[in-house]
C-alpha cells in the first residue's frame, strides 16, 4: 500500500528532462547546480557523480561564456544524469547547448536580450533535438516592462511573466518547458506558485532563489516547499543553498521523503536531548548515522536517551535503544532482545541493523540517504 500523503498530486502536464519525466504522474524529482567552472569539464563531470551518488536526478551546470558552451557537448554526454544548461544574458548560448546534446536548457527571460523575439527559433531547435526548456521567473531580473507595472517583485508579477512567456512557447506549438517562479522570500514565493498552478497545467519546478547558507536556506526551502507539496503543487525541486551541492540533494531528499512523495531508507528517530538524558544522545546519534550511512532499506532506527519516552520510541522502530543508568536497552521489532553497556550502544546498534538490512530489500526509487530526524 502506497504510503499516505497529505494531498494527491495535482495532473500536471508531462515532459522529458532527458531520462527523467518531470511532471503527469511522475514522481518528484531532485534537481542541484555544478559549482565548478564548466570549462573544466573534469571537475565539472567528478562533481556530477558525486551529485548522483547523492541521489539527484537532475543537473545543472552554468554557461556564461562561449568556452562553457563549447564544454558542454562532452559533459552531456558523459553524465550519468541529464544536464540542463543554465542560460542568461546571451541568446546564442540557448541555441549551443541545445546542439550541444542538453536534456534541458534554463532560459531567463528577463535578462536574455530580445528573448521574445526569438522564442520561434528556440521552440523550432529545442523540438527538432527533444529538448525541453525551463521558463525561469526570477525575482532579481523581471523584465522592466513588469517591474514598471507592479513596483516591485510581487507574485502577481512573477506569474504575469511566466505566462505571458509559456504562452509565447505555445504559440509556436511547443510544449515541453516547465516553469519556476522563484523568490527569496517564501511567503511570496509559495504565492506566487499557487498562483500559477491554478492558471494551467504546466509542470513547476520550485524553488527559493538565493535561500541563503545551510541552516537558513534549509529552513526556508522545506518551509515553502512543504507549504506547496503538501497541496500537491510541485514536479520537480532545487534547494538553493550556500554550502555545497551534495548537501542541497540531502535536504532536497529528505524534504520529499518527510512528505511520503520519496520511499524513506534509514530514519534515525533520536530525542531532542534534555535534562532527563542519561547519556550523550548527540554523540550517539551522530555515531550511529555515521555508522549506518548510504544503508539501502527503509529502517527505522530510534536512539534514545531516557526511560519516559524512550522505550515507546524504541518499541515503535524497527530496531531501538532506550539508554540509562550506564545501559541499553536494544529493541528489535518492538522486543528487547538484550541489554548492553552504554560503551556497546553504538556498535550493537550498527550490527544489528546490518543483520536486519539483510533480510530486508530497498524500496524501488528509494534514494541513498541516511536521515537524522530531531
Amino acid at each position: 500500500m502506497p504510503a499516505p500523503t497529505l494531498a494527491p498530486r495535482k495532473k500536471t502536464r508531462k515532459i522529458k528532462v532527458g531520462s527523467v519525466y518531470v511532471g503527469g504522474d511522475a514522481p518528484v524529482s531532485v534537481q542541484s547546480m555544478t559549482t565548478t567552472k564548466t570549462t573544466d569539464i573534469n571537475a565539472t563531470l567528478q562533481q556530477i557523480a558525486e551529485l548522483t551518488a547523492a541521489g539527484c536526478d537532475i543537473v545543472r551546470v552554468a554557461c556564461p561564456t562561449q568556452d562553457d558552451a563549447e564544454a558542454l557537448p562532452i559533459i552531456a554526454k558523459k553524465s550519468q544524469i541529464p544536464v540542463i544548461a543554465d542560460i542568461h544574458f546571451q541568446p546564442k548560448y540557448v541555441f549551443a547547448a541545445i546542439e550541444a546534446g542538453c536534456a534541458a536548457v534554463r532560459v531567463n527571460p528577463g535578462n536574455i536580450k530580445r528573448f521574445d523575439d526569438q522564442v520561434k527559433e528556440i521552440a523550432a531547435a529545442a523540438k527538432d533535438h527533444g529538448t525541453s526548456i525551463r521558463i525561469g521567473v526570477n525575482a532579481g531580473s523581471l523584465d522592466k516592462r513588469i517591474m514598471d507595472k507592479y513596483g516591485k517583485a510581487t507574485p502577481e508579477a512573477l506569474v504575469e511573466s511566466a505566462v505571458w512567456e509559456a504562452s509565447l512557447f505555445e504559440e509556436h506549438g511547443f510544449h515541453d518547458f516547465k516553469i519556476s517562479v522563484k523568490h527569496n522570500d517564501p511567503v511570496v514565493m509559495v504565492e506566487a506558485y499557487r498562483q500559477l498552478s491554478e492558471r494551467g497545467d504546466w509542470p513547476l519546478h520550485l524553488g527559493v532563489t538565493e535561500a541563503g547558507p545551510a541552516f537558513q536556506g534549509t529552513i526556508k526551502s522545506a518551509t515553502a516547499f512543504g507549504a506547496l507539496l503538501s497541496q500537491g503543487i510541485g514536479d520537480t525541486i532545487r534547494v538553493s543553498l550556500s554550502a555545497p551541492p551534495v548537501e542541497e540533494v540531502k535536504v532536497g531528499i529528505q524534504i520529499l521523503q518527510s512528505l511520503n512523495l520519496r520511499p524513506r531508507k534509514l530514519e534515525i528517530v533520536s530525542c531532542p536531548s534534555c535534562g532527563r538524558a542519561q547519556v550523550d544522545v548527540y554523540e550517539l546519534a551522530e555515531k550511529v548515522t555515521a555508522g549506518l550511512e548510504g544503508m539501502e532499506v527503509p529502517l527505522r532506527v530510534a536512539v534514545m536517551g531516557c526511560v519516559v519516552n524512550g522505550p515507546g520510541e524504541a518499541r515503535e522502530a524497527d530496531l531501538g535503544v532506550a539508554s540509562g543508568n550506564g545501559k541499553g536497552q536494544i529493541f528489535v521489532k518492538g522486543e528487547v532482545i538484550k541489554t548492553v553497556p552504554e560503551s556497546q550502544i553504538v556498535e550493537t546498534l550498527i550490527e544489528e541493523a546490518m543483520r536486519i538490512a539483510e533480510t530486508m530489500e530497498p524500496e524501488e526509487g528509494a534514494s541513498p540517504q541516511v536521515m537524522a530526524a530531531q
